[in-house]
């Protein structure tokens, strides 16, 4: 801009130098001739201007240019983008097709529940309605034979009226045989049509509507995410006469410690420990004491459970899983080392089920064992078959399965049971030890992991 309007400045000098000299003027005094030379410095200075005037417009044709190849680059990107973005739409219309069929089977699996329902409540009343009759029969006959039997003390009972109780009885007993089935499988519908009731429920948790023609037929992907601490409403309850955990036995009236069923919420049934400590009911999801169980395990075993309960075990993450997501509980490490010293620690905790690995986040709440676990951290269980994306090999280097942060070696119960004398420290952190921040490697000789609700 600065070179076009030298070059608009310049242009009038240079025409006004060009101005016929017989030209009239106010003044009577004719002008003196001008110089050639003034002539070839006006000019000199015209073609300075269109020079600066051209590298101007070279300088912005290559900015414009320059400017022209970034659009045509963020172009691409836009539809490389919208591409992708019509790939993954498609993806979620099958997948919402696969949802719909799966959602039309539940739906079609329900009726046919009812409709069996029904017609067993039917069956059921027709049932009860000729027991009825019946019942009336046999009182009316009943009193005959009453009467008979008063007016001949002394005769035998004729042997029609014999066969005749018999086959009463025996109708009796085959219709009480058949309620009892029937009641049985109506039982057995109703879980099935809760079970159903259940799945549709979740289904539409997941957000899968019919299609309307105002809106597109396709649902939003759920970011994957990390569950945060946070507290559950649902309190620990029966589910078919089981308890929920070792605390709801222990409000049953049972004391002592030993191998009982629980069956939490929306879970199997399956066998824990439970130890009574100082009159307070705890679940037990670890121990370790001697050796005799190997600890390094698979990824499947340690999500499954493995060992015995009335020794060396370890519950298993899903079932540990599905007893602490009913509430908020506590959890509690009892160590002691070699020397019988012993330890404890509790944390207020959070578990994440299977899709983040079973993410462990814990917060100390009381205890003389400092740092027995990173606190405020997100804690990933790892195994030698299954690790965490971004996670060390903590367990190729240390054995067995834990919850590992960033920096292997800080602390593990599930290690190989080393007995600490003779052993150099690379084979102590293989074994059951715990370790402060920037302090001594303590080695374990036995370990207790286990839970028990705040409430």
């Amino acid at each position: 801009m600065h070179t076009i309007k030298i070059f608009l400045f310049i242009v009038p000098l240079v025409i006004s130098s060009r101005i016929d000299p017989d030209s009239s003027t106010f003044d009577s005094v004719p002008s003196e001739p001008k110089s050639r030379f003034a002539m070839l410095d006006d000019v000199k200075i015209l073609a300075n201007g269109l020079l600066q005037l051209g590298h101007g417009l070279k300088d912005f044709v290559h900015k414009t240019k320059g400017q022209i190849n970034d659009i045509f680059q963020k172009l691409n990107i836009f539809d490389q983008s919208f591409y992708d973005l019509s790939l993954q739409t498609n993806e979620i219309k099958e997948e919402e097709k696969e949802l719909r069929k799966t959602t039309s089977k539940l739906q079609a699996k329900n009726e046919e529940v009812k409709n069996m329902s029904l017609e067993l409540n039917s069956k059921l009343e027709s049932l009860l309605e000729e027991k009825i009759g019946l019942q009336q029969k046999v009182h009316a006959l009943e009193e005959q034979l009453t009467y008979l039997l008063q007016n001949q003390p002394g005769a035998q009972e004729h042997p029609e009226v014999i066969s005749l109780k018999t086959f009463v009885e025996q109708q009796d007993n085959s219709i009480r045989d058949l309620l009892q089935t029937v009641e049985e499988q109506y039982k057995q519908l109703s879980q099935q049509h809760s079970q159903i009731k259940e799945i549709e429920h979740q289904l539409r948790k997941t957000g899968i509507q019919e299609p309307t023609e105002n809106s597109l037929p396709s649902k939003s992907r759920a970011p994957r995410t990390t569950p945060t601490l946070q507290t559950n409403e649902t309190k620990n309850k029966e589910q078919d006469g089981l308890p929920a955990d070792c605390s709801a036995i222990y409000n049953g009236g049972e004391r002592k410690s030993g191998v009982y069923a629980i069956r939490p919420s929306n879970s199997q049934v399956f066998n824990v420990y439970c130890e009574t400590q100082s009159g307070s009911p705890w679940t037990l999801i670890q121990h370790r004491k001697d050796g005799s169980q190997n600890f390094n395990e698979t990824w499947e075993n340690y999500k499954n459970g493995f060992g015995r309960l009335d020794g060396e075990f370890w519950l298993g993450l899903e079932k540990i899983y599905a007893i602490v997501k009913q509430s908020d509980y506590i959890l509690r490490l009892e160590l002691q080392d070699w020397k019988d010293s012993k330890h404890y620690a509790e944390y207020s905790f959070h578990l994440g089920n299977g899709d983040t690995n079973y993410t462990l986040h814990v917060a100390e709440a009381a205890g003389n064992v400092p740092e027995a676990l990173p606190e405020h951290k997100d804690l990933v269980f790892s195994t030698w078959d299954h690790r965490a994306k971004g996670q060390l090999a903590c367990p190729e280097s240390y054995s067995g399965g834990w919850w590992w942060h960033d920096v292997c070696g800080e602390n593990s119960l599930n290690g190989n049971y080393i007995k600490p004398r003779g052993k150099s420290k690379a084979e102590k952190r293989r074994g059951i030890y715990w370790r402060p921040q920037n302090g001594k490697l303590f080695s374990i000789k036995s370990s207790k992991m286990m839970v028990q609700p705040t409430n």
